[in-house]
């Protein structure tokens, strides 16, 4: 079965169960300051996990754009990637645990669907602690289809708990699903999930508790099903691959980098992996509007990117390659996200992060030369460069020095050794111990940057976004007053500080036009009017003036939220009752994000 045929069949089955198809939201959170990139299908759903109307109902099933950053080291393997789809569906407050089960069981194994043979499945279940009971009723529902007791797991939270998706928000014990992908003939009586032959392909999730900001586990209003099936990872299992790399979804990324060296695939599995993930996750992230960066997502994307590029000169491609592979993913996956055909654009962006990393890395090798070439032709050794040592007549240069080089010139450790051990300079165990501390040091005090810089959840700085989020709307209204019905939204990024307003736009604004736009709003807030949310079709919402964003991301009922006569737009929400509860808008900044789209920066006091 073809990922195509996967994720057809997944929303077709549970459009059946009174499911409605709702698209998959962008990789950006746009009101969540918690994250930089959507993680999983439950994360755009978070207002209406807690409680608040979804138009398109309390059952809903989607394919989600998912990117996770935390395992980008461990890509490579057959596993972990960076950017994946997720099927999901969702119980906002309406069915739970036997629906849920009941549900995934004939998924997977009815004939009509996956048709997966019921003897090679295992789950686990919550085992409990002091948060939390032993998730007996699940234990008991998967009994009840007939799994072997053996083969139900009890598994503690690391294992079997979900969420939240921030620091706090919705959470609960969940019941993985795994199924037997060696020997059919050799299926152990019972389940172990250190064997590597039982791959989890399903995660449900029964949101039970709301984690607060001192760490209690409160039951939440209402209780909500999460599901989770990766697409990648079951295609590999339907169509009896190794790993996901194996599967359609890769394969021609992998013969296009094929041609462009005469580096075989094996052997050189993992660099090969990870310029395919790479590239493939970066696509998507210009796709939604990130652009390689020092900071936030666009510094996650510089990573992913460059890192291809490094692996890329592994295997010997010398000349720029990237935007020749993104151009691959491009015409795999835009008939399925249309948000990554505006190709043009996209490969603009990987050829000019490329040049400018070679420019990076011809700056960093010619400083390896004028520091440590002479290394070549001996080395005073009362006079060594920063970092070198000799012992025993053998030249040597600590770790700590090679991250520096890795940190101010973009050249990675094993780079350094190749270059350098040509010069005679030794490299022992000690020496890449060193760097990959220092690496490891880096990358806690970036993460700890990042946690602290994301701290709260959605729902503790949901007054100050709902307020930003609102303004989001006045703002754009009023750009289109000041500038022309040409502005369009093009992208928006919301914390509890500041909002970030990307449009459709040729010019940098005047400081007049600037002004103007802001007395609109302010005038609009001043005027107090009421904020009025009706549920309706697209064409009805069209038809009543409301402007629509980002159509594709909606399903067939949408919410329009009217502030008449300032504003009148779809949207999923959340906004304020009144005007006047945003109090001062002010605009901070206004800038370039990329070509004809002009960004705002803007805060209320």
């Amino acid at each position: 079965m073809q990922s195509k045929e996967l994720r057809q069949k997944y929303l077709q089955f549970f459009k059946e169960k009174g499911h409605t198809i709702i698209p998959s939201a962008p990789l950006l959170p746009e009101n969540d300051p918690t994250v930089l990139f959507t993680t999983a299908g439950m994360h755009p759903l978070v207002p209406y996990l807690l409680g608040e109307h979804h138009p398109g109902g309390k059952r809903l099933t989607s394919v989600q754009k998912c990117i996770r950053t935390g395992d980008i080291d461990e890509v490579g393997d057959g596993t972990h990637l960076t950017f994946f789809e997720m099927l999901g569906n969702w119980s906002l407050g309406d069915y739970f645990k036997k629906e849920a089960i009941e549900m995934s069981f004939e998924f997977l194994t009815g004939k009509k669907w996956l048709g997966m043979d019921k003897n090679r499945l295992a789950v686990s279940v919550f085992a409990g602690d002091a948060d939390a009971p032993f998730d007996e009723e699940a234990y008991s529902i998967w009994k009840k289809l007939g799994i072997s007791e053996k083969r139900i797991a009890k598994l503690p939270k690391k294992n079997n708990w979900w969420g939240p998706a921030g620091i706090t928000g919705p959470c609960g014990p969940d019941t993985e699903m795994f199924y037997w992908v060696g020997d059919p003939n050799k299926v152990p009586e019972s389940f172990n999930d250190d064997n590597e032959d039982w791959v989890e392909i399903w995660n449900d999730v029964f949101m039970q508790y709301n984690k607060t900001t001192d760490g209690k586990y409160e039951p939440l209003k209402q209780t909500n099903v999460d599901t989770g099936l990766g697409v990648e990872r079951v295609a590999a299992v339907m169509q009896g691959k190794k790993t996901v790399y194996d599967t359609e979804l890769f394969q021609p990324i992998i013969e296009k980098i094929s041609a462009l060296t005469s580096t075989p695939y094996t052997g050189n599995e993992k660099s090969y992996r990870i310029i395919a993930d790479h590239i493939r996750a970066s696509v998507f992230m210009a796709g939604d509007g990130v652009k390689p960066s020092n900071v936030d997502q666009g510094y996650v994307m510089r990573r992913l990117m460059r890192r291809a590029i490094r692996h890329g000169k592994t295997i010997g491609i010398e000349e720029n390659f990237t935007h020749v592979i993104a151009k691959k993913v491009i015409h795999l996956m835009s008939d399925i996200y249309p948000e990554i055909q505006h190709e043009e654009e996209i490969l603009k962006t990987f050829q000019l992060e490329e040049e400018k990393f070679r420019k990076t890395l011809e700056q960093g090798i010619r400083y390896l030369k004028k520091i440590y070439g002479r290394a070549i032709s001996g080395v005073d050794p009362e006079n060594l460069p920063p970092g070198m040592r000799i012992e025993n007549n053998i030249l040597r240069i600590d770790g700590k020095e090679i991250f520096h080089i890795y940190e101010t010139y973009g050249i990675p450790p094993e780079l350094s050794q190749e270059i350098m051990t040509e010069w005679g300079v030794r490299f022992d165990d000690q020496t890449m111990k060193e760097s990959e501390m220092a690496f490891k040091n880096h990358q806690e005090l970036s993460r700890a940057g990042a946690e602290e810089k994301f701290k709260g959840g959605l729902q503790d700085n949901s007054e100050a976004t709902t307020k930003l989020h609102t303004a989001t709307h006045l703002l754009h209204s009023a750009l289109r007053k000041v500038l022309g019905d040409h502005v369009a939204q093009k992208g928006s990024n919301i914390t509890a500080e500041r909002l970030r307003f990307d449009f459709s736009h040729p010019d940098k604004m005047t400081p007049e036009q600037i002004a103007e736009v802001e007395k609109i709003v302010n005038e609009a807030i001043a005027s107090d009017a009421k904020v009025i949310c009706t549920t309706t079709t697209v064409e009805e919402a069209k038809k009543s003036g409301a402007i629509g964003l980002f159509e594709s991301k909606y399903g067939e009922n949408v919410k329009v939220y009217d502030m008449s006569p300032w504003s009148k737009e779809i949207c999923g929400g959340p906004h304020v009752e009144h005007l006047g509860q945003l109090g001062k808008f002010k605009i901070i900044k206004e800038e370039s994000s990329s070509a004809g789209i002009r960004r705002i920066k803007a805060v209320l006091s």
